[in-house]
């Protein structure tokens, strides 16, 4: 079973990483538009066949966006964030980064005092307008689920063959100002078994910490039904001491359950 929003627009919804959160969604309704097959994503599996992704016009989407914002001021609706998630992965909409700069001037206009913050898998940062609009907006919350490429490829399945170290030099960009999300989990997948908490992997995933300088590190296992039948949930007490690892460091870090 997978989970697809219905709207543009969704919530407000309680996060548990970012408090009360109005979702924008730049993605099609009805189909997951991901670079990456997660095997855990909620959305369910990537598909990305069809020769024509219908993204949502630009206009639509600002529309859709001010209209919201304007109801959550009038109604004086208490927010924390303004949440670029949705239908897979959201800086493959081609008018990210003009999307990006209008949402900062009507939060400018509206909710002066809320966080606007895209989550992101990281395959884009090689394209400089996708880039550059990260850059605009308060927090940058981008995967990193291994720190092995071939741990990385079995979990993540991207649709590009690139190195664990492409995705770790794109995010020393941001020179420390970003956030990097990680899914812990084990179990089997096309016959081969996954596991992204023995020592040696994380080993390498704090080794690309240190070398991303992120200013936190978010930590979590999986919530929801996933489309990879055979996983399993990291218990809380493993998360913990996967964090106070990470806090050895010198390294912001909480676990999100």
């Amino acid at each position: 079973m997978s989970i697809l929003f219905s709207d543009i627009v969704f919530g407000p919804i309680k996060s548990r990483r970012f408090g009360t959160s109005l979702g924008i969604n730049l993605l099609p309704l009805d189909n997951k538009v991901c670079n990456f097959n997660c095997i855990y994503c909620e959305c369910g599996w990537t598909n990305l066949k069809q020769n024509k992704i219908n993204y949502f016009p630009y206009k639509t989407i600002v529309d859709a966006i001010e209209l919201r914002l304007k109801e959550i001021h009038t109604n004086n609706t208490n927010i924390d964030s303004i949440t670029f998630a949705g239908n897979g992965e959201p800086t493959m909409h081609p008018d990210f980064y003009n999307i990006i700069k209008t949402t900062i001037a009507l939060r400018d206009k509206y909710l002066p005092n809320v966080s606007i913050t895209v989550l992101s898998n990281s395959a884009l940062l090689g394209n400089k307008k996708v880039f550059n609009a990260l850059l605009l907006v308060d927090k940058r919350v981008m995967k990193l689920d291994a720190g092995s490429t071939d741990l990385l490829n079995k979990i993540d399945l991207p649709l590009s063959n690139r190195d664990i170290n492409w995705y770790i030099e794109k995010l020393k960009l941001f020179n420390g100002d970003v956030i990097i999300q990680t899914i812990f989990l084990k179990g089997s997948h096309n016959n081969t078994y996954i596991d992204n908490t023995t020592p040696n992997e994380l080993d390498l995933w704090l080794k690309a910490l240190k070398d991303i300088k992120p200013k936190e590190v978010m930590i979590y296992t999986i919530d929801r039904e996933t489309p990879a039948e055979n996983l399993e949930k990291i218990p809380f007490e493993k998360l913990s001491e996967i964090n106070d690892m990470v806090n050895k460091n010198g390294i912001t870090s909480k676990v999100y359950i």
